[in-house]
Parts: structure tokens; sequence; C-alpha cells
């Protein structure tokens, strides 16, 4: 992201519709690389203690099979990009770093009382706009894989975004003497990334198995399983059922729980019973040294002493 983005050098990596949209926004595309670092280190923190734990997302653009298949998990990857990178246009808008853009337009409601609309909120509907345009690309272009795929990652894509509109809210400063806030300035702003990925897990946890076909006059995705509620457009959705991802298995995309840190008090998806998948587990000990008994020196300085003591650690057979 630090690099200024050259149209031959830099673009042609892209899918043929993304290339169209880097040659034409340039400036935008620092802020598209960010988005998808910030999607790789968010999706490893929301699943650290799952079996599943998003480890193959470093290996972009050549993804495993767990993430290009159509599983629960990629509709994850997918919504939470979507919503990434329309968030990283909309916030570079209003800091200035767009040339074409800048802050979003003023909200039509009148204000709270005691205060009034100012400051510079986020762009969200030129992220939107640019964002759909270019993390839609691949599927428009075709080169998403079957149409079924293609329409579920357009699917998911759109929840993530819709997840990131919902989550506008309205953001104040206060003004006046001593910090009495006798007046507050108030805009539009966004969430941090983190608080969308927190949702989109719980979506991920809820997602619905689809299908794609004839509905009419045109293909839709509806429910696999006759009795499950319609599809939403907030559900996430996926077509196939992911592996347990207990053991290796490079032609599903798993990469096995062996070897993996797991919590021996915990009874959740980071106990060792479940992350272990019941093959038990093996107990370390180690020498830790820590600072400890610390006091505050006047002025102005914490003063400690090195303390060691014996941790133990537990690891999936």
């Amino acid at each position: 992201s630090g690099v200024a983005w050259n149209e031959s050098q830099h673009c042609r990596l892209l899918v043929p519709e993304q290339l169209q949209l880097c040659r034409r926004h340039l400036e935008a595309m620092p802020s598209i690389v960010r988005a998808a670092r910030r999607t790789q280190a968010l999706c490893q923190q929301s699943f650290a203690d799952m079996r599943w734990n998003c480890s193959s997302i470093q290996r972009a653009p050549s993804f495993g099979r767990d993430l290009l298949t159509g599983t629960r998990e990629a509709a994850f990857v997918h919504a939470l990009a979507a919503a990434a990178v329309a968030q990283g246009i909309a916030r570079s808008c209003a800091s200035g770093e767009l040339p074409l853009c800048s802050c979003g337009p003023g909200p039509s409601e009148p204000p709270a009382p005691g205060s009034r609309w100012g400051g510079c909120g986020d762009n969200l509907s030129h992220g939107l706009q640019l964002g759909a345009a270019f993390t839609d690309g691949s599927a428009r272009a075709g080169t998403g894989g079957t149409p079924g795929l293609r329409a579920v990652n357009r699917h998911n894509g759109a929840v993530g975004r819709a997840v990131l509109r919902d989550s506008l809210d309205t953001r104040c400063k206060c003004h006046g003497v001593s910090g009495s806030c006798s007046v507050k300035t108030c805009w539009k702003g966004l969430p941090e990334l983190g608080e969308i990925a927190s949702d989109l897990k719980s979506r991920y946890l809820a997602a619905l198995k689809v299908t794609h076909r004839l509905v009419g006059p045109r293909k839709q995705l509806i429910p696999k399983e006759g009795d499950a509620r319609p599809v939403t457009e907030t559900d996430l959705v996926y077509l196939i059922n992911s592996p347990d991802y207990c053991t290796p298995n490079p032609q599903f995309g798993s990469l096995g729980t062996q070897d993996r840190p797991c919590n021996r008090s915990s009874v959740g998806s980071d106990s060792c019973d479940l992350l272990c998948c019941g093959r038990g587990y093996n107990t370390y000990t180690e020498e830790v040294t820590e600072r400890c008994h610390c006091r505050y020196r006047w002025c102005c300085s914490v003063v400690c002493r090195r303390c060691r003591r014996s941790l133990q650690r537990h690891v999936c057979k």
C-alpha cells in the first residue's frame, strides 16, 4: 500500500474487470490494499480459537478449496472483504486521500437539540459504489467458477456492505468553556472494522445452505432444505458443507489441528476437547520471565523486578 500504483506494473495482475477499474482509479488502490490486509488480520483474529483458524487466507490470492468452493468460511471472507474495501474507500474520501471524492453528504434529518451537523463524515455512498464495483468484479467477469458460486459470492459481498451500511452512526465532538459541551458538532461515521467482523461472524454461525436453481424466469438462491426459512439480504449463504478441519486434507483445504495450542479449562471452541477433535493433547511446562512487584517512583517512573514462573501449555496431538 506504500507504493505508487502503476497501470501496467500492478493493475495487470488483476482480473479483467478489476483491471479496468484499477486503471481508472489508481489513487484508490492503496486503500484497497490496506483493506485486503485488514481483512486477513481480522479473519485470523475472529477464528483464532476455532478449528478453521483462517490461516489459509495468508495464501491470497492463491486460495485453497476452503475459500474457493462456496463454503461457509468463504462466505465470511467475501463479506468481510467487501465491507473492508467499502469502509476503506469511504474513510479515504473523508481524509482527503482521494481527489475525486470528499466528505460524505450531510444528513437530511435535523440534528439533536444542542448539536449541529458539521465535521467531515465518512463518504459511505462512494465507498459502497466503488467497493461493489471492485469486489464483485471477478464474479461479473465470469472468472469466479460456476454461475452458482458467482451468485453466492455476489450475495455474500452484498451482505458485508449491508452490514457496513447499517452501522453508519452519529459521532459528536463537544465544544464549550472548560469542556462544558454546550454545543456538539456531529457527523455520520463508520465503526472500526472489528465490529463489522464480529457481526459477520454471528451471521457465519447462522449461515444458510443454498442451491442455485430456476425460480420463474431466472435462477435464484433458495434454501437447500425445503423447510428452511427463505434467504434474506442479510443472510450469509454457502453451497457445500465444510470439512471438520480436524485432520489435514489438502483436497478440501483442511490443515488439521495437530500442534495447535488449546485451553484445557475452557468449554468453548478453544477447549482441548473440541479443538483437538478427541485425539487428546500434550502438556508442556516452560519457564517465563515477566515484570512483577512494580512500584511508582517519584518522579516519574515505574520500577519493577523480574520474576520467573512456570507456565503450562497444552497442544493438540
